[in-house]
């Protein structure tokens, strides 16, 4: 049942160097992440996908020193659009008309609207609501890697303008946003795995208005 696996998953402080993720189950993460929704359909973001030991060992250094980066065998990097601009809008709604039979009045119209209402804004104003969407497909990976019982770990404590640099972020126009390495958890070195999982209660988290 998936809730078990959502109760299965934690976020792994201590992960296996032995153990690889098979790369069928890397691509149906990835999958999880492309079918992720994003507000308009824009999907404002880029995904890096990272075997390269040296890039993650640079990474880590960057980030805490958080060993999960190296002892995952693949990271994965969220990177928001920088700023929305016409181009970027422009071709999301060439690609939905190639594949949805053409370009018509009602599909031009919105996003002419939406472009009114994108330009204008500043660009951290921009990016902040890309990286929103980032965030999102996150929740997406987070929840098949669990359904595929691969260890995860959400990380926000990294510094961002050094992984855009070791990565080239900038040139590309985007930044990164989150981090989440995929490994297989070692049971006998995570502090966290014997613990028991502590949410809050449904009558405290959740409002009924009938």
């Amino acid at each position: 049942m998936f809730l078990d696996k959502l109760n299965w998953r934690y976020a792994t402080k201590k992960m296996d160097p032995n153990k690889a993720v098979p790369e069928d189950k890397v691509a149906k993460i990835v999958e999880a992440v492309q079918m992720a929704p994003s507000s308009s359909g824009l999907q404002p973001f880029e995904l890096f996908v990272i075997r390269n030991k040296d890039i993650r060992a640079a990474i880590r250094t960057v980030s805490w020193d958080q060993a999960q980066i190296t002892d995952g065998s693949h990271l994965l990097v969220f990177a928001a659009w920088d700023n929305y601009s016409e181009e970027r809008i422009d071709a999301v709604v060439e690609q939905m008309a190639a594949e949805r039979g053409g370009m018509n009045d009602m599909l031009k119209g919105y996003y002419d609207n939406l472009k009114a209402m994108y330009l204008p804004r500043s660009a951290e104003e921009n990016y902040a609501h890309a990286a929103r969407q980032a965030y999102i497909a996150l929740g997406f990976a987070m929840a098949a890697a669990a359904e595929l019982e691969v260890d995860s770990t959400p990380m926000e404590g990294f510094d961002p303008a050094q992984v855009d640099e070791i990565l080239g972020l900038k040139e590309k126009g985007l930044r990164s946003v989150l981090l989440l390495p995929l490994g297989y958890r070692e049971e006998a070195g995570d502090w966290l795995l014997p613990m028991k999982k502590v949410r809050k209660p449904l009558t405290t988290l959740v409002t009924e208005l009938d």
